[in-house]
């Protein structure tokens, strides 16, 4: 690991004065559950490592007089949204309780789940100069890519997301705040996430220079609006999920109306399953009209050579989460 100088800023405007106007100088420090990886790994080799974990302000849940919508700060721990947000945002709790294990949602906070880098093998391993560290290609496209992309698989680069908060957050219409050198600016956590193409470009939008202070979730889906997150996973902890979807509606007359169905770990971003969307728009929910969304959801699918099976795992995923929103019976856990 190479030396680097350590920082520990008082306000979220000193720590943005620290910050270098190029990604690779500076990195930031929350959790570190990342971050030390990539330094072991020698995939981010900084030369100042600025520490988030002085400012109180990130720290916290702050929750409308209303007690619906509630903003969170970037640097809040999993463990507390798994548990401080499950009746209000259960799609957002469920994520949250299923990240890593034990130790990790209690080191891991928002905003590293959300700006965290990919964990595609290729990029991960240190001697592998793939497209995102500089060199001239995605190995994964033509090589072991059974846990990559079906969709948007015509990019330059097939990783999946790796954000799990991030398809929930989406699904509940969250917004992101931003802080940079000038102002603040507020982000649809939707327009968030990008894919990248080359080392000068992160899974986020933010700059170099810019952190993310916290994301507010709007307060009526915590009151009327059903909301779900549905994972396939290997196993029940300490894995990234193959295959994610979350959704939210509100129901009216026994139907879903103003659905949002968000798939996550199937593409370099989270997508708006906007198909699938409509097929539910005005249905009741049963078995029959969540396997039509979940079947709609997986159109457009182009998988790669050894990952067709995250096709059909789309289906069960869209159907289960719909089916667990509106309050059905898990079937599937018997």
């Amino acid at each position: 690991m190479k030396n680097f100088v350590y920082f520990r800023p008082a306000t979220a405007e000193q720590a943005v004065g620290l910050l270098a106007p190029d990604w690779g100088p500076t990195e930031l420090l929350a959790g570190g559950t990342d971050l030390l990886d990539l330094q072991k790994e020698y995939i981010a080799q900084p030369d100042k490592v600025v520490s988030l974990s002085g400012l109180a302000q990130l720290n916290a849940i702050a929750v409308a007089k209303d007690g619906g919508s509630a903003f969170i700060g970037a640097g809040v721990k999993l463990a507390e949204i798994a548990t401080a947000l499950r009746d209000r945002f259960p799609a957002l709790a469920t994520a949250a309780g299923a990240i890593g294990g034990p130790q990790i949602r209690n080191m891991g906070t928002l905003g590293g789940n959300l700006c965290q880098r990919n964990r595609c093998w290729y990029f991960r391993d240190e001697h592998t100069h793939c497209l995102l560290k500089g060199g001239e290609k995605c190995f994964a496209k033509n090589g072991e890519n059974r846990y990559h992309a079906i969709f948007g698989t015509d990019k330059p680069c097939v990783i999946v997301h790796p954000s799990t908060l991030a398809p929930a957050l989406i699904a509940l219409g969250a917004t992101a705040e931003v802080l940079g050198p000038k102002e603040k600016r507020t982000v649809e956590v939707a327009k968030l996430f990008r894919a990248p193409t080359s080392a000068k470009e992160r899974e986020h939008i933010l700059a170099p220079n810019e952190i993310l202070l916290g994301v507010m979730v709007p307060g009526k889906l915590g009151t009327n609006v059903a909301n779900a997150s549905y994972e396939v996973r290997h196993k029940q902890s300490y894995d990234w999920p193959l295959v994610q979807a979350a959704v939210s509606f509100t129901p009216r007359d026994g139907k879903a109306t103003d659905v949002r169905i968000v798939l996550g770990h199937v593409a370099p971003t989270p997508i708006l399953a906007t198909e699938a969307a409509k097929a539910i728009e005005g249905e009741a929910i049963t078995e029959e009209s969540a396997t039509k969304a979940g079947q709609a959801a997986a159109k457009g699918a182009r998988p790669l050579s050894q990952n067709a099976y995250k096709v059909k795992l789309v289906e069960v995923a869209v159907k289960r989460a719909l089916l667990t929103a509106a309050g059905a019976k898990k079937y599937w856990e018997v």
